[in-house]
C-alpha cells in the first residue's frame, strides 16, 4: 500500500504529539517527536553548561550528541535516547521547557536536527510533529496538518500535565511560559513557526482525542486516494 509523510505543526500544548502518536498507531506508521529532539539537545546543553549564544560552543557540543528513537514495550511507543541514555521523562522538566525555544532558535541546532529528521523520512510511512516540519523539514509532504487550540485551553492542558510532576507549579507560570515560547517560536530568524500554505487547519479546542483522530484519518484517506504525481 502507498505510504505518505504526514506532518503536524502547531504551537506548544496544542496536542500535536497526542494526535501524531494516535495517527501513527492507526496507520502502522512510525511516529517521530521532533520536539523531543530539541528538548534532548537542550538537556545536554544545560547539563554541560553550553552557552547556546556562542556559535563555537554550540557546534562543538553538537559533535558530541547522538539522538535516537527506540521502541519501548513498557510504554508502547518510541522514546528518545541521548547518547544511549533514555531521557524521555527528563526532557519534560520545566527547566528544559523554559529554555528549549531559545535553544531551538539557534541556526546550527535546527540544521543539526533537520538533517536527522529528513533521513528518518527516506522510506516514508511516518508521522512527524513539530513547528517547522511542513515548511522546512518536509515541504513536499503529502499531508500537512496545522493544529490549533484556544490559548486558555492550551494553558489548562499544559498545567494538568505539569501538575502531576510538580505540585507547586502555578497556572500563571504555565501561561507565561507558553506565551514566551509562542513568541520565540514564531519570531526566530531561522525556520520560524508558521502554517504551510497547503496545510489543513484543525482546531481541537472542543474536540476529544477520538474526534480529532477521526478527522485526521479522514484527511489521510482522502490523500491516499489521490493519484500520484509523476
Amino acid at each position: 500500500m502507498k505510504k505518505i509523510i504526514i506532518t503536524i505543526d502547531g504551537y506548544s500544548s496544542c496536542g500535536k504529539s497526542t494526535l501524531a502518536k494516535a495517527l501513527a498507531a492507526e496507520l502502522n506508521y512510525v511516529f517521530i517527536d521532533s520536539g523531543a529532539m530539541y528538548r534532548a539537545i537542550t538537556l545536554y546543553f544545560l547539563r554541560n553548561h553550553v552557552d547556546w549564544n556562542v556559535k563555537e560552543a554550540v557546534v562543538q557540543a553538537l559533535e558530541n550528541i547522538t539522538l535516537e528513537f527506540c521502541y519501548s514495550e513498557e510504554t508502547n511507543s518510541c522514546e528518545i535516547f541521548l547518547n544511549d541514555e533514555n531521557v524521555e521523562w527528563l526532557i519534560r522538566d520545566m527547566v528544559v521547557a523554559e529554555n528549549v525555544s531559545e535553544v531551538a532558535s539557534v541556526r546550527e541546532v535546527r540544521e543539526f536536527a533537520v538533517e536527522q529528521q529528513r533521513k528518518m523520512g527516506d522510506t516514508k510511512g511516518i508521522v512527524m510533529d513539530g513547528r517547522d516540519i511542513g515548511t522546512t523539514v518536509f515541504p513536499d509532504a503529502e499531508l500537512k496538518i496545522f493544529l490549533i487550540a484556544d490559548p486558555a485551553v492550551r494553558v489548562e492542558r499544559r498545567f494538568r500535565e505539569l501538575l502531576a510532576k510538580n505540585p507547586h507549579i502555578t497556572i500563571t507560570e504555565v501561561k507565561a511560559n507558553l506565551e514566551t515560547r509562542d513568541y520565540i517560536d514564531s519570531h526566530r530568524e531561522f525556520s520560524p513557526l508558521r502554517k504551510a500554505k497547503d496545510a489543513v487547519v484543525l482546531d481541537n479546542s472542543n474536540l476529544s482525542m477520538k474526534e480529532q483522530l477521526k478527522i485526521a484519518l479522514k484527511l489521510v484517506k482522502e490523500k491516499l486516494k489521490e493519484p500520484e504525481v509523476a
